[in-house]
């Protein structure tokens, strides 16, 4: 769960007016392009943008010929995370993609707009629900409509997923409430249910089945990150996500493996030692076998190309335990890494200085690779809305045994931030003062905040003895959202120290005003992201949480922030840097004592308190802001789309990259329709 989303900061990169690519070695300065499109498309409050990938064609063919294997290995997996994410998913999915490939006979063109914009939104968040509030998003259309259409899309040619003996009329009607009744499996991960609803039967995703937390009391779970939970005849099962056994999705795995199996002739030794790892986990599901993957991937240090690939983020889950798929294929942007890997060489220095009890430091903290990279595609729980920031692995005896990668997606931050429109800053900031400190530093600040959240937040700490290197069974449906909290405070502590100055990332003569921009961008982002929750009274997003938690708590507790208001609008406004300095202090002292000792209690009271609910009407408010500036309220990205270059025995000789500058397209070739 180590990772920043793009949700989770608004203080990211300004415009580069440049950006740098390297290959085999060698670093030159590449211009962008004065025309080129970052922002596609608006599709109602979400922005279409494409990600570019520089450096790509200056690498060595070896290294193209890796990523392009590792590409098709995470497109392989795609469907896993849509089965997860929703059990009629990939049902609804066809239904959706054959009516618009398929519309020649389809006679209502206002009707087929609207389908078509609503499947763009389930691409964008892998299914009905939306990725930010997780609630669940229906077709503004009428259900006989809709039937009408899918009828004309069989007229001319598609096929539709019905079962053995369903008509296709009966296929719609067995459908209809998953694309029309917004109280038909309403919330995808339900943390905060009312009227005391279990967590679990309570969510709509497909991570159980029939199955609550009271069932779970007694339960000895072996496979508590990879597999499915069920209750047959009274009983639980753990469906395995595995090769062997034909276990769940083993079709999907043995096409993923079948790839990387490919990838090996042209890995370094020890990436190749880390996928045939990852090969053996996807084969057995065994833990073992998945800790000894985590530990080979680790030790990779010096690989310029990399993957993320398997079972890995907990957020889906309400009781945060099993983990959702993902991919990610990138390369190290080396003009971008100094920086971030500046804070991995002084991570002692940090863990020594931490303000928490000495109790909780690590006596000696193993090795932190950190990298700045460019993504060639991200999959599943990855994409199309990406993270910014990610630290891995999350097993907690490997991170203090053996160490820890950070990666910053370089070309993610500079596709979001390019995509931006630029008034929105003033439009929350209280003075001309504190919206020019944006503009000249934000994205400074943003970023590195961004860098030691995953390099020093998450990669710090250590677990009290008797959780036995877990907190995430004592914590349960708060520990996502505490670790995220924590790594945000860590990052919110150490800006304002001057040890950055002393190692070169900051300038003395700048660093108060970097300071003071970050503490004023997040405090702002406070008010801010409610712009993402259209509907209701309280957050389900761990980052939502997690920054709600913080800026509430300094506001009640320290005398660092105002709530301000002026012809009719809201402010939070940072009044004093040391005391928000001291109040973030103050707080991470705490919240590591929490996940130390695994006190749930505490964690539930902290989040109960300072960041579920919200006020409404401050939330139509925002609503109403965001809309006069354009302002989305999230992102999904389009991939950069690779292609083989073949010799004339068969065998490649090049990859090249293109830029398909269409959702649609690429969403329709990932499914095999293009």
């Amino acid at each position: 769960m180590k990772r920043v989303r793009i949700m989770a900061l608004l203080s990211v990169l300004v415009a580069l007016s440049s950006t740098w690519v390297f290959g085999s070695g060698q670093t030159t300065a590449q211009p962008a392009s004065e025309n080129r499109r970052y922002l596609l498309e608006r599709v109602d409050d979400a922005a279409i943008v494409q990600i570019y990938a520089d450096g790509f064609d200056t690498l060595a063919v070896k290294e193209k010929i890796l990523i392009w294997h590792l590409y098709n290995a995470a497109i392989a997996g795609r469907d896993i995370f849509y089965d997860q994410r929703y059990e009629y998913n990939l049902e609804m999915r066809e239904v959706l993609e054959e009516v618009l490939t398929h519309s020649n006979a389809v006679d209502n063109l206002g009707v087929l707009e609207a389908i078509r914009q609503y499947t763009k939104l389930f691409w964008i968040n892998t299914g009905p629900y939306n990725n930010l509030t997780a609630r669940k998003m229906v077709l503004d259309i009428s259900a006989s409509e809709f039937a009408d259409a899918v009828r004309g899309a069989a007229a001319d040619g598609g096929l539709f997923p019905t079962r053995d003996g369903e008509t296709l009329d009966a296929m719609l009607v067995r459908l209809e409430p998953m694309f029309f009744d917004e109280q038909f499996d309403p919330i995808l991960t339900n943390k905060t249910p009312s009227d005391g609803e279990d967590i679990l039967l309570g969510s709509a995703n497909n991570l159980y089945d029939d199955v609550s937390m009271e069932d779970l009391e007694n339960f000895d779970e072996r496979y508590s990150l990879n597999s499915r939970l069920v209750k047959r005849n009274g009983q639980l099962e753990e469906e395995v996500y595995r090769i062997n056994d034909n276990g769940r999705y083993s079709e999907s795995l043995r096409r993923v493996v079948s790839h990387l199996e490919a990838a090996l002739p042209f890995a370094t030794a020890p990436m190749a030692t880390a996928l045939e790892a990852l090969i053996r986990w996807y084969q057995t599901g065994e833990p073992s076998d998945r800790r000894a993957y985590d530990i080979a991937w680790v030790a990779d240090r010096s690989s310029p190309v990399d993957t993320i690939n398997g079972f890995t983020e907990v957020y889906m889950d309400a009781r945060g335990a099993k983990g959702s798929w993902e991919a990610l294929v990138y390369y190290v942007n080396q003009a971008k890494t100094e920086a971030i890997r500046k804070l991995a060489e002084h991570a002692q220095w940090f863990e020594d200085h931490m303000p928490w009890d000495a109790r909780y430091r690590k006596a000696g903290v193993r090795g932190i690779t950190a990298n700045a990279i460019d993504v060639v595609v991200e999959i599943g729980d990855a994409g199309p809305v990406t993270p910014i920031g990610i630290n891995l692995p999350n097993d907690q005896t490997v991170r203090e045994q053996y160490g820890s990668k950070s990666v910053s997606l370089s070309n993610v931050i500079e596709a979001y931030d390019s995509s931006r429109p630029p008034a929105y800053r003033a439009e929350f900031a209280w003075s001309a003062e504190e919206n020019e400190r944006s503009e000249q530093w934000g994205g400074f600040a943003g970023d590195l905040t961004t860098n030691m959240h995953e390099v020093i937040g998450h990669a710090s700490g250590k677990l009290s003895d008797r959780l036995s290197g877990n907190a995430q069974p004592f914590l349960r449906e708060h520990y996502s959202a505490l670790e995220e909290a924590r790594a945000d405070l860590v990052a919110l502590y150490f800006i304002a120290d001057a040890k950055l100055v002393e190692i070169g990332l900051i300038d003395a003569d700048d660093h108060g005003d970097v300071v003071l921009a970050e503490y004023e961008s997040y405090a702002r982002n406070a008010i801010l992201q409610l712009r993402r929750v259209r509907e209701g009274v309280q957050l389900e997003q761990d980052h939502m949480r997690n920054r709600q938690m913080i800026v509430h708590w300094l506001i009640d507790n320290t005398d660092a922030i105002e709530v301000r208001r002026r012809g009719g609008k809201t402010y939070n406004v940072v009044v004093d840097r040391d005391a928000f300095r001291e109040g973030v202090g103050d707080l991470l002292k705490e919240v590591q004592r929490i996940k130390s000792e695994g006190d749930y209690e505490r964690a539930k009271a902290l989040f109960e308190s300072y960041g579920i609910r919200f006020d409404p009407v401050l939330r139509d408010e925002v609503l109403e802001r965001v809309s006069q500036v354009a302002l989305p309220s999230y992102t999904g990205f389009v991939m950069p789309r690779l292609e083989a270059v073949t010799a004339a025995d068969g065998s490649i000789s090049d990859v090249v990259v293109s830029y398909p500058q269409d959702f649609t397209e690429q969403m329709l070739e990932y499914s095999g329709k293009r």
